[in-house]
C-alpha cells in the first residue's frame, strides 16, 4: 500500500485549485497546509504538493523522461467517470485521447485521462 506521493509543482496556487477539486470529488480531504505545500488524504494514503523553488522550475515536467509517467485513481464507478469528464471540461481542463475515450486504455479499461497545472497525467479509472 502506498503511504503518500509527493509532487512538487511549479505553481503551487493553480494546482491547489486543481487537485483540490479532483480529489474532494474523490472523498480526499485536506491534511496538511504550510506556506508552500498542501496534501490531501483518503484511506490511509495521501497525495502532498510542494512549491518547486524557481531554479528547479524552468527544467519543466514531461512524463515522457525518465520519471513519473501518471498517477491513476479509482472512480466509484463508470458513471462517475462520466461525470468527472463533464466537469473537467467545464472546468475548461484537456481531456486527454478524445478520440478513444473512454477507452483509450483498451477496450476493456473505461477511464478519463486529464492533465494537471503542470502537465502531468492523471487518470481515473471505472472499476
Amino acid at each position: 500500500m502506498i503511504h503518500h506521493i509527493e509532487l512538487y509543482v511549479s505553481d503551487l496556487e493553480a494546482s491547489k485549485r486543481f487537485w483540490g477539486w479532483f480529489l474532494g470529488e474523490l472523498g480526499y480531504e485536506v491534511f496538511q497546509q504550510w506556506e508552500d505545500g498542501i496534501s490531501w488524504k483518503a484511506n490511509g494514503a495521501y497525495l502532498v504538493l510542494v512549491q518547486a523553488k524557481e531554479q528547479f522550475v524552468k527544467a519543466g515536467y514531461h512524463r515522457c523522461r525518465v520519471g513519473l509517467n501518471h498517477l491513476a485513481f479509482y472512480a466509484a464507478s463508470k458513471e462517475q467517470v462520466d461525470e468527472m469528464t463533464m466537469k473537467l471540461r467545464e472546468r475548461g481542463c484537456r481531456i486527454l485521447y478524445e478520440d478513444r475515450h473512454p477507452f483509450a486504455g483498451g477496450s476493456g479499461h473505461y477511464a478519463l485521462y486529464t492533465e494537471d497545472p503542470d502537465r502531468i497525467k492523471v487518470e481515473l479509472a471505472a472499476p
